[in-house]
């Protein structure tokens, strides 16, 4: 019977390359947890600088007003005085220079050794010198009553030169001269430990603390994220914390808008599917017609009546365009432009609709207006208010257009003396698709909707008022200007 060798799955433990590289990745994005430790360590450093800085400057002003190898080299040299014998003196300096060597390596103060010699202050006569001192060679300085500190270079190093003399005895003593950068590493080494030492007891409550405050952020992202995807409803997670609730409010407030506007776009497409399927149904009813009807006045009737429909749809078309340009969220730069060159043009095109109806169509505006604004979101407003005048004004009224420039705002007002507007309707006029009654001109009831949605981009304000000679209505917009304009 063979035997076969059993197949071992993969160890758990081993990672494929990918899986590393996506540990990696989160270990290296960044996170408040991270962040914050890292600034209470940054602070451990500045305080550790500022301790040394502290140190240095008072180790600075001690030298400069009592240093202490001055009081060091006085109190030797005043426990030798009692001592007659050279021996024995020679001995307790010998013990003491000993000793201050040992115990200055022992705490890493210095490299090098203090030198202390003794000399008979009446024969002159070395006691005790060290054999490194005797290398160095330093000359004694002349003798006096009391004690002083000298400096001196010596094969490149300096020194610190103690010499003290009375009636017995003449103490010299010769010390590496300590400089700034061996105090602040001497210093810096010995502050380390006591902030490692207390590092644990900030960074643990620090990092405790941080994870702890961060848990709320952390629910309400999971309460998010299980959400669905049409779901537009308040967030619902009451936040206790007063640094949570602004956060909250902001996304209620911004689910509140999308529904807003989810709402709004499924009416108007609703609307628009409405008033499309009018127009459609009397082409397909025309086209018909002159498709069957063996009467040729028919068809002349069927062929005027479908391009009139045609030429609805496209009007209804074109302004369903444009009021979903004036909704894209992206903007079109401001433009430099003289307002009334370029309305004169615009009125210019509207004239012969004017003339076939008898209207009389004016404009009262300065030679030159240049401004720098949204040239397309004017358009908009100018063409659809004038079409709208056209549109409702009888035949042989009078349409009115005027453009002036009030600090820094521009003002366009279009008045008729038309059959106006109920004061009932007034507040609807603006809506998607909404047509007052008792007026026979077609329109799809989009125009004034997209005047007021060009405003509100462009920042400004339209409000309806009181047409020519106190008939029929007028519509006033202001739009603000920059005031480089």
């Amino acid at each position: 019977m063979s035997m076969s060798t059993p197949a071992f799955p993969p160890s758990t433990g081993s990672r494929t390359p990918r899986q590393l590289r996506a540990t990696w990745r989160r270990l290296a994005e960044p996170t408040l947890v991270r962040r914050s430790v890292l600034s209470v360590t940054v602070a451990f450093v500045l305080v550790w600088a500022v301790l040394l800085g502290y140190n240095y400057f008072n180790y600075k002003q001690a030298i400069t007003n009592d240093p202490g190898l001055l009081k060091y080299g006085d109190a030797l040299l005043e426990s030798l005085t009692p001592i007659t014998d050279p021996a024995q003196a020679a001995a307790a300096v010998a013990a003491t220079n000993h000793w201050t060597n040992i115990r200055r390596r022992q705490i890493g103060l210095l490299p090098g050794a203090s030198m202390h010699e003794l000399r008979n202050s009446a024969t002159g006569q070395v006691v005790y010198s060290p054999a490194g001192l005797q290398e160095l060679d330093i000359p004694l300085p002349a003798l006096q009553e009391g004690s002083a500190l000298s400096e001196s270079v010596v094969q490149g190093k300096p020194y610190r030169i103690y010499v003290g003399h009375n009636a017995r005895w003449t103490l010299r003593i010769v010390d590496n001269k300590r400089t700034d950068a061996d105090y602040l590493a001497y210093n810096g080494r010995y502050l380390v430990p006591y902030l490692l030492l207390a590092a644990p007891f900030v960074l643990l409550p620090v990092w405790l603390s941080v994870r702890n405050g961060l848990r709320p952020l952390q629910q309400l992202a999971n309460l998010i994220a299980r959400r669905d995807k049409d779901d537009l409803q308040p967030v619902g997670f009451r936040a206790r914390h007063r640094e949570l609730k602004p956060l909250e409010q902001s996304l209620d407030h911004l689910f509140a808008q999308l529904r807003q506007k989810v709402e709004r776009e499924r009416a108007f497409v609703q609307d628009a599917a409405h008033e499309i399927r009018t127009p459609l149904a009397v082409i397909t009813a025309q086209a018909h017609v002159m498709a069957r009807s063996p009467i040729e006045e028919e068809r002349m009737q069927a062929q005027a009546h479908l391009e009139q429909a045609i030429a609805r749809t496209s009007h209804l078309a074109q302004q369903l365009l444009d009021l979903a340009a004036l909704d894209d969220a992206q903007r079109p730069a401001p433009r430099d432009l003289d307002v009334a060159q370029w309305l004169r043009g615009a009125l210019a095109q509207a004239v012969p609709d004017a003339m076939a109806r008898q209207i009389e169509l004016s404009l009262d505006a300065p030679d030159t207006l240049p401004a720098r604004l949204d040239q397309p979101a004017l358009e908009s407003i100018a063409h659809n208010l004038i079409d709208n005048a056209l549109r409702y004004t009888p035949n042989g009224g009078n349409v009115a257009v005027a453009l002036w420039r009030e600090g820094t705002a521009l003002h366009l007002s279009v008045q008729d003396d038309g059959p106006g507007i109920a004061a009932t309707e007034q507040s609807h006029v603006f809506e998607r698709f909404y047509r007052g009654l008792g007026h026979a001109a077609n329109g799809s009831g989009l125009g004034l909707a997209i005047v007021r949605q060009a405003v509100l981009r462009m920042g400004g304000q339209v409000q309806i008022g009181v047409g020519l000679d106190g008939k029929g209505v007028g519509f006033f917009v202001s739009i603000p200007l920059p005031h480089k304009a």
